[in-house]
C-alpha cells in the first residue's frame, strides 16, 4: 500500500481521491494524503493532513468528516531535510526548510480553538552538522539557526537534540515516488497514480525518499518530527553527574538516580504494576567521546532504573582528531539552557504513543570453530577447548546456506605455503594442525595464533591487529546454528562481539573490556574478525529478518482481528566511520540504501558516522527469550565499535502517517476533480532547487543523485587534476589538518583514484627527491651488476606466432578488485609468480597499485626475483635434452601520472609499464612514453574508448609496444560483464587506424576475460581470437579457478586452444 499503509511497501501504489469532493484550504493551498486504502480524511481543525486506511476510523475524535471543525486525530509526521552547502549558516536553513516541507501544513490563524495555531508546534528535532564546519563557524550558531527557521511552523521547535559528525546520513524527498506506467487501458503515458480508474500499471519508484551519505564533506541534516500524544524530554547529563552507586546497601534510589541525571518525571506511567513494556519511555542518547568513562554506568543505570525501556544512540564524531566534538540541546520548557556543550551526553526521552524497534549489525564474521570456556572469570578468559558438536552443527548449517561464510576448518587447515603441488604436509605441519583440533584445553592466545595460520591473509591481518571474541547469547538453544540464517530467519545474534583489551603474555589470557561482560565457565565462545563482504551480508540478513518479522506479525493481527501491525514511519541509521565506503568497497550510500528499500513508504532516514553506537544487539524483539550472561541480563544495552545501529519509528495505536509525496498526488486529483474552481498547485521549487543543489554537489554517489560524471562530447570522462588546497585532510610531518574551504569532491571513481595516486606521489616526493631516484637510474644503468629491463612484447609475439595462431594468456598478479575485494585467500606474490613461471607463462603483469588494488613495489622485486630462481631451479634439474624455461618479464601494472613514478618503477625491477589512456592528456602520454624509452622500459597503452585508441593512434610509431583493450568502466570501476565493450572495440575504425600505422603491434584484451560466461566453455575467448584479438591479460579469471596459480593459467590455456 502506498505512504506505509498496511499492505506494506512492495505493491503497486493506488489512493483513491476522498470520497467528498469538498477540499479543505490552508493559505489558499490544498493538501490531502492517502493512507493504505481507506477514503475518511483526516482534518484537524478544517485543515486537511491525511486519509486513513480502512479500519482505522476508531481513532476518531469524531467520526464525521463534513464539518471543517471536526477534530480527529493527528497523523505522525517525520521530515528530513539535507544541505551540502559549504556555508554553515545556508547549509542550516537549507536543509530546515527542506524538512519543513515534508510536514503537513500547519492550521491557519484563524482556525478554532481547538486546534489552533498556538497548540501546534514541532515536537522533535534533531540536528546533524558535519564537523567541517568547525573553523569556519561558531557551533553556538547552529542551535539558534535551526530554531529560527523553524519559527515558521506554528510555536516552532519544542526541543532539540544533535551533535557534530565525521559523516551524515540524511535523505531527500523523492520527485518521482508513485508515478506509474500504465500497461493496459488507455494508452502508455504517465501519470500520477491517484485515480480510481487507475488498475493497471507498475511502479516506477516505491521509495518515499532517497538516501544520502556523505562522508569527510560539510554537509547538514536536520530532522523534524510531530508526535501527537508523546511526551518528550531533552535533557543533557555531566559526567560528574552520573551515579555509579548502584549495587550494595549504599545503592541510590531510582528517584535520586533520575534526579541526579535530570530524568525527574520520566517513567512514571511505567512504574504502575499494570503496565507493560508497550509504556516504558525510549531513550535517544548522543554521547560526547570524552563521556565514555562514565557511559558504562550511566547506561547500566538507565537498565536499572527503566528496565523495560528501549534505548539507542551514537557517540558524536569529528573528521579529523584535531577538531572537537559538540552535541547540540534546546528545551522550550527552559530556553535559557546551555545550547552548546562539548562533553556529557545530551538525550531525549521519549513516552506515550511512540515505538521504537532497533537492531545492531556487529559487522563481525566468526571464523575457526567454537569453543567452551574452561577456565575464566569476570572479563578474563583464561582457557578454552573445542566444542567439536557445536563447531560440525555450524559448518553443516554453512554448507546448506551458501551466505553462512563459515570457514571449514577440515579443508583450509595449515595450508603450508611452500606445497604447490598438492603433496601431503610435512610433520610438523599436520602435528600443528592436529593439535590445532585436539580437544584439549589450551590458551585462548594459542588457539588464536594457530588459527590465524588457517585464515586468508585479510582476515590474518587484521587479526593480527586486534582480536575480537564473541561469547554467546542467552536464549540461542534451539535456534538456527549459522549466525547469517539466524539473522535472515528474525532470531538475532547468537555471539556478542567484543574487542579484546588486553592480553597476558605468560598464561595466554584475553581480558575483555572491564565492565562489558562477566564471563562464565561452560559458556560458548568464538573468534571473529572485520570483513566487508561479510557486513553487507550481515546487513542484508538482518533486513531480512526485520521484513519477516513483521509479515508474521501483520499474518497474526490479521488472524485475531487485533489492531493493525507496527508500520514504520521514519528510521535512524547510526553507523561507525570505519564503515561507509570504507568497509563496503567504496560504495557510498550501501546501509542508508538497504534501509530504504526495505521500509519504501518511510518518509524520513537521518543519523550519521560516529564514533560507537549504542543498543540492544536485537532491539526488543528477542526479550521474551532473553537470557542471562553471567549474572547479567543478555539484552543489557551495549556499547558497539565498529558496528551499526537501525531505529524504526512507529505509533503504537496506528495513527495515520502523513506522506509528503502522497498528499502532494492527492492534492493533484482533488484539484483535477473540481470542475468548478482552478486548479491550485502547491510551489514546491524551494524543495525542488535544493534537492537540485544536494544533486550537484553529493560526493556520496547514493541513490539521492541522478546525475552521472561529467562527459565531453565525445563521451569521455572530464578528469580535472587534484585541487592541493581542497577541503580534504592534508598530512604535514605527524600532524593531520582538516581543511574546510574551497572544498572539492571527484566526480568518477578515475578521478577520484588519480587524486589519491597524486597524494601517494607526494608523500614519496617527500621521502625521496626526483633527483635521488634519477642518480640511482643512472648509476643502475652503467653497472654491470645491475640487470638492466628485458624485453616483455618479445616472448609474447614469440608465443602467438606459432602456426596455429595460439591465443597468448598474460597471467597477473592482483591482489583485491575495487568493486569485489580479495581474489584470494591468500596473496602471496612470490608463490605464484613461481607457479606461473613453472607453468611457462611467456610474460606476466603485477598489479602494484597500493590505492585500489592493495599492491605495493615491492612486488615487482618480489615477483622478479622469485620468478628468476624458479626459472635457474628448473634448468638445473632439467634434462639435457630439455632446455628448461625463461623466467617471464615483468610489466608493472598501476595508475602512472608522473615521471617520478617510473623511475620507482625501474628500480623496483619492471621491464615494462602501462599507461592509461583514459587518465592522461595527449601531450602527457607523449611525455610519459618518451621517458619510459629512455629508461628503456616498453609501454603498455590500456584503453576503453575509440577516442583514447584515435589518441595512441597520434603518437609516434613505436612508442606503443602493445596496446589493451579494457572492459573495465572507469567511471566506477566496475566491469562490463558481457564484454561486448572489447569487442565493439576489436571491430572498430579507430582500431583499424591504429592497425595500419602500428602493424606489428599486438592488440590483447583485459576486463573478465576467463569469467564472463558463454554457452560453451571457452566462448568469449573464442570470440575475442575471432574478433582479431592477440591474447588477454588475465588476473581476476585466474583467482577465480584456482589458489593455485600455475593450475589456473593451465586450465585457462587449455579453454584458449579450444
Amino acid at each position: 500500500g502506498g505512504g506505509g499503509g498496511g499492505g506494506g511497501g512492495g505493491g503497486a501504489f493506488h489512493a483513491p481521491p476522498p470520497r467528498s469532493r469538498s477540499r479543505s484550504r490552508t493559505h489558499g493551498r490544498s493538501i490531502a494524503a492517502s493512507f493504505g486504502v481507506g477514503k475518511t480524511p483526516v482534518v484537524i481543525g478544517g485543515v486537511g493532513v491525511g486519509v486513513v486506511g480502512g479500519g482505522s476510523s476508531r481513532l476518531f475524535a469524531s467520526s464525521s468528516s463534513s464539518s471543517d471543525d471536526d477534530v480527529v486525530v493527528a497523523p505522525q509526521a517525520f521530515g528530513t531535510g539535507y544541505s551540502p552547502h559549504p556555508d554553515l549558516l545556508t547549509a542550516l536553513q537549507e536543509a530546515t526548510d527542506m524538512a519543513l516541507l515534508q510536514l503537513p501544513p500547519p492550521p491557519p490563524p484563524h482556525a478554532s480553538a481547538s486546534a489552533s495555531a498556538s497548540a501546534v508546534a514541532i515536537d522533535l528535532a534533531i540536528v546533524t552538522v558535519s564537523s567541517l564546519y568547525d573553523g569556519q563557524t561558531s557551533p553556538s550558531v547552529v542551535v539558534p539557526a535551526v530554531l529560527s527557521s523553524g519559527s515558521t511552523y506554528g510555536d516552532g521547535i519544542r526541543n532539540l537534540i544533535g551533535c557534530t559528525a565525521g559523516g551524515i546520513v540524511s535523505s531527500v524527498k523523492n520527485e518521482d515516488y508513485g508515478e506509474t506506467i500504465h500497461s493496459g487501458g488507455g494508452g502508455g503515458g504517465k501519470s500520477s497514480s491517484t485515480g480510481e480508474g487507475v488498475t493497471e500499471g507498475t511502479i516506477k519508484n516505491v521509495r518515499e525518499c532517497l538516501p544520502v551519505e556523505s562522508e569527510g564533506v560539510p554537509g547538514v541534516s536536520v530532522t523534524l518530527a510531530l508526535l501527537p500524544d508523546v511526551q518528550v524530554k531533552t535533557f543533557h547529563v555531566h559526567e560528574d553527574d552520573v551515579p555509579d552507586d548502584l549495587v550494595g546497601p549504599a545503592a541510590i534510589t531510582a528517584e535520586n538516580w533520575k534526579a541526579a541525571v535530570g530524568l525527574r518525571g520520566v517513567g512514571a506511567e511505567e512504574d504502575k504494576d499494570d503496565k507493560d513494556d508497550d509504556d516504558a519511555p525510549t531513550f535517544m542518547l548522543l554521547p560526547s567521546p570524552g563521556f565514555q568513562t562514565s557511559l558504562d554506568d550511566f547506561l547500566a543505570g538507565l537498565s536499572s532504573t527503566f528496565p523495560r525501556s528501549q534505548t539507542f544512540g551514537a557517540i558524536a564524531s569529528t573528521v579529523s582528531s584535531l577538531s572537537r566534538a559538540r552535541l547540540f540541546l534546546h528545551s522550550a520548557e527552559n530556553p535559557n539552557a546551555p545550547q552548546t556543550a562539548g562533553d556529557g551526553c545530551v538525550g531525549v526521552s521519549l513516552a506515550g504513543d511512540i515505538r521504537t524497534k532497533v537492531m545492531v549489525a556487529q559487522g563481525a564474521k566468526p571464523v575457526g570453530g567454537i569453543y567452551r570456556v574452561v577456565s575464566g572469570e569476570e572479563s578474563t578468559i583464561q582457557v578454552v577447548m573445542l566444542d567439536e558438536a557445536a563447531t560440525r552443527e555450524e559448518l553443516d548449517a554453512a554448507a546448506e546456506d551458501d551466505d553462512a561464510d563459515v570457514d571449514d576448518d577440515d579443508d583450509d587447515d595449515f595450508d603450508d605455503d611452500d606445497n604447490d603441488g598438492g603433496a601431503p604436509k610435512d610433520a610438523k605441519a599436520a602435528a600443528a594442525a592436529a593439535y590445532a583440533k585436539a580437544q584439549i584445553p589450551k590458551p585462548v592466545l594459542a588457539e588464536a595464533n594457530y588459527l590465524m595460520k588457517t585464515l586468508s591473509d585479510d582476515d590474518a591481518s587484521f587479526m593480527r591487529r586486534a582480536v575480537l571474541i564473541g561469547l554467546e547469547r542467552g536464549g540461542s538453544m534451539g535456534r538456527s546454528p549459522g549466525e547469517l540464517l539466524r539473522l535472515a530467519r528474525g532470531e538475532g545474534h547468537r555471539f556478542a562481539v567484543h574487542q579484546v583489551a588486553s592480553a597476558g603474555m605468560k598464561d595466554g589470557s584475553v581480558t575483555l573490556p572491564l565492565g562489558s561482560v562477566d564471563v562464565r565457565k561452560g559458556q560458548r565462545a568464538r573468534f571473529f574478525v572485520r570483513e566487508g563482504k561479510f557486513a553487507r551480508k550481515e546487513v542484508e540478513a538482518l533486513w531480512t529478518g526485520y521484513k519477516k518479522r513483521a509479515l508474521e506479525d501483520a499474518l497474526l493481527k490479521n488472524t485475531n482481528n487485533e489492531a493493525p501491525p507496527f508500520e514504520p514511519r521514519a528510521a535512524m541509521v547510526f553507523t561507525t566511520l570505519d564503515r561507509g565506503t570504507k568497509m563496503f568497497g567504496g560504495k557510498a550510500g550501501y546501509e542508508s540504501g538497504v534501509v530504504s528499500s526495505f521500509l519504501p513508504t518511510a518518509p524520513s532516514i537521518g543519523g550519521f558516522f560516529s564514533n560507537g553506537v549504542l543498543g540492544r544487539l536485537d532491539g526488543d524483539h528477542n526479550k521474551n527469550s532473553a537470557g542471562i550472561i553471567g549474572g547479567k541480563a543478555d539484552e543489557e544495552v551495549m556499547v558497539h565499535g565498529s558496528a551499526a545501529c537501525y531505529a524504526v519509528f512507529g505509533s503504537k495505536t496506528q495513527r495515520p502517517i502523513y506522506s509528503p509525496a502522497a498528499a502532494a498526488a492527492a492534492a493533484a486529483a482533488a484539484a483535477a476533480a473540481a470542475e468548478d474552481e482552478p486548479a491550485e498547485q502547491r510551489d514546491d521549487e524551494l524543495g525542488r532547487s535544493i534537492r537540485k543543489a544536494n544533486d550537484d554537489n553529493d560526493p556520496s554517489g547514493a541513490e539521492s543523485s541522478s546525475s552521472s560524471a561529467p562527459r565531453s562530447p565525445d563521451g569521455e570522462l572530464i578528469i580535472k587534476r587534484r585541487e592541493v588546497h581542497s577541503g580534504r585532510a592534508i598530512s604535514v610531518s605527524t600532524v593531520e589538518w582538516s581543511v574546510a574551504e574551497k572544498t572539492a569532491s571527484p566526480t568518477s571513481a578515475l578521478e577520484g583514484y588519480m587524486w589519491d595516486k597524486e597524494t601517494e606521489v607526494d608523500r614519496f616526493r617527500e621521502r625521496v627527491p626526483l633527483s635521488n631516484l634519477v642518480s640511482q637510474c643512472k648509476l643502475a644503468s652503467v653497472d654491470p651488476t645491475k640487470v638492466g629491463p628485458r624485453d616483455w612484447i618479445g616472448p609474447v609475439k614469440e608465443r602467438g606466432a606459432g602456426a596455429d595462431g595460439t591465443f597468448v594468456i598474460i597471467p597477473e598478479c592482483k591482489r583485491t578488485e575495487p568493486t569485489t575485494g580479495s581474489l584470494r585467500k591468500r596473496y602471496d606474490v612470490a608463490k605464484l609468480s613461481r607457479q606461473l613461471t613453472l607453468s611457462g607463462a611467456p610474460a606476466m603483469s603485477v598489479n602494484c597499485d597500493a590505492v585500489l588494488f592493495g599492491g605495493s613495489m615491492d612486488d615487482i622485486t618480489s615477483a622478479r626475483e622469485s620468478s628468476s630462481k624458479a626459472a635457474i631451479n628448473a634448468v638445473d634439474d632439467a634434462a639435457d635434452d630439455d632446455d628448461g624455461i625463461a623466467a617471464p618479464p615483468i610489466l608493472a601494472s598501476d595508475l602512472l601520472l608522473y615521471p617520478y613514478q617510473l623511475y620507482k618503477l625501474r628500480l623496483a625491477g619492471a621491464d615494462a609499464v602501462t599507461l592509461v589512456a583514459g587518465a592522461l592528456e595527449p601531450k602527457d602520454l607523449l611525455y610519459l612514453t618518451k621517458i619510459s624509452a629512455s629508461l628503456k622500459m616498453q609501454v603498455v597503452a590500456s584503453a576503453n574508448s575509440e577516442v583514447q585508441i584515435r589518441a595512441l593512434t597520434s603518437l609516434a610509431k613505436g612508442s606503443v609496444h602493445a596496446l589493451v583493450l579494457s572492459n573495465r568502466e572507469l567511471e566506477d570501476f566496475g566491469f562490463d560483464e558481457t564484454g561486448e565493450r572489447a569487442l565493439g572495440l576489436l571491430k572498430s575504425d579507430a582500431l583499424g587506424e591504429f592497425r595500419e600505422k602500428n602493424v606489428d603491434v599486438p592488440v590483447l584484451v583485459e576486463g573478465r576475460v576467463g569469467m564472463i560466461e558463454r554457452e560453451e566453455d571457452g566462448g568469449y575467448l573464442r570470440e575475442l581470437r575471432e574478433a582479431g584479438a592477440f591474447g588477454a591479460i588475465v588476473g581476476g579469471g585466474l583467482a577465480e579457478m584456482a589458489e593455485n596459480g600455475g593450475e589456473a593459467y593451465e586450465a585457462l590455456k587449455v579453454q584458449a586452444a579450444g
